[in-house]
């Protein structure tokens, strides 16, 4: 039977991807000016949390340096960065003990929330291919399969939606068409035992500094999937 550990174990040591991997070295070696003294994780990047939690966040993929960096999913980003935006909104909702995510000591605490992506290896210019996200699937499957108590999954991004879906597929539920992202919408399997999935923006700087999605806006996300869980 799979635990947390041997998924982790499984997700750390994969070489699929090429360019990923050779991506995540290159970062790793000629560093940002800021961090020209860390060491880089420069793995692929399990998921953490709480591994009772009832509700998954699901992102796409770690930032270059972000989670290549500190080995922590929406950890380090800088201030303003998508992992402070997220845990904010996750603080307000009573799912973690801090506002913020700086590094992978930081003290932060998942109550009852876990958070993964659907691509481990931070991809040259946020954009994995479509190969490399289906060559990890098997890790989100794999991850998610352990997790027993699920009941509701955020998707950040129209990627972790469609992965979400893909996961739905691979579990035998028929969805056609499928309906179109949107954010704030919220889709429930047919079978009453499947997490609900509630589809939100991503919170990269790109939506949040433009006003595309706005703290009240991720705020809204959390107080339904809150309200969702039973």
């Amino acid at each position: 039977m799979k635990t947390l550990a041997t998924v982790h174990r499984a997700v750390i040591r994969c070489e699929t991807c090429a360019r990923l991997r050779a991506h995540c070295q290159r970062v790793a070696q000629e560093k940002k000016a800021a961090y020209r003294n860390e060491t880089y994780w420069a793995r692929p990047v399990p998921g953490f949390g709480d591994p009772r939690a009832r509700l998954l966040l699901l992102g796409l993929a770690p930032a270059a340096h972000g989670a290549n960096r500190t080995g922590r999913m929406f950890t380090g980003d800088g201030s303003g960065g998508s992992g402070d935006f997220l845990m904010r909104a996750m603080y307000a909702a009573g799912f973690v003990n801090k506002p913020t995510s700086e590094r992978a000591n930081d003290g932060l605490v998942l109550s009852d929330a876990y958070v993964l992506a659907a691509v481990r290896c931070a991809p040259p210019d946020n954009k994995p291919t479509r190969d490399e996200i289906l060559h990890c699937h098997r890790h989100l499957e794999a991850e998610i399969g352990v997790l027993q108590n699920l009941q509701v999954v955020v998707a950040l991004g129209r990627l972790a939606s469609e992965a979400y879906w893909r996961l739905l597929a691979g579990w035998g539920v028929q969805v056609r068409p499928r309906p179109p992202f949107a954010h704030g919408d919220i889709r429930r399997p047919e079978q009453s035992d499947l997490p609900i999935l509630v589809e939100s923006y991503h919170p990269s700087r790109q939506n949040t500094q433009t006003g595309k999605l706005t703290p009240s806006m991720l705020d809204d996300v959390f107080r339904t999937a809150r309200n969702l869980l039973w």
